[in-house]
């Protein structure tokens, strides 16, 4: 499976044009296409940070006939790295973005590790955890 690659991760969304709203002026995701499907009664947003030929990004699903998911116990959170955990934390929660665990450093850090991990926890407007985690450049 050499030329395997992750193409997309799909989370379903109670209101779509909120959800898009939040990956692309929150998180400066760009919204690469969207497309309705009548027959099956659902629409697909992609939003990402490139083209979806040359990354991984996440398709947005909303279902027409449903407002509201469970979310399980199985979904753990997404991650995405970005260079300055408190900085990126101040300016989302400013703009209205919960903040579920603040920055700071990982409590189970490897002892292996010469600094340990900074990260954060965010929540998108459904409710998913999205992981923020420092760049180590």
């Amino acid at each position: 499976m050499k030329s395997a690659r992750v193409v997309h991760t799909m989370l379903r969304v109670a209101d779509l044009d909120r959800a898009v709203s939040f990956y692309t002026a929150k998180l400066g995701m760009t919204l690469l296409r969207r497309e309705d499907y009548p027959a099956g009664r659902f629409t697909l947003a992609f939003v990402g940070y490139g083209a979806e030929a040359d990354g991984a990004c996440l398709e947005l699903t909303h279902n027409w006939d449903r407002d509201t998911y469970d979310h399980g116990d199985a979904y753990g959170h997404m991650a995405l790295a970005v260079d300055d955990v408190g900085a990126t934390c101040l300016a989302l929660e400013r703009s209205g973005v919960h903040i579920a665990r603040p920055a700071g450093p990982m409590s189970a850090a490897s002892p292996d590790r010469a600094r340990p991990e900074v990260i954060a926890f965010i929540e998108d407007p459904d409710g998913y955890r999205i992981e923020l985690v420092e760049n180590r450049g």
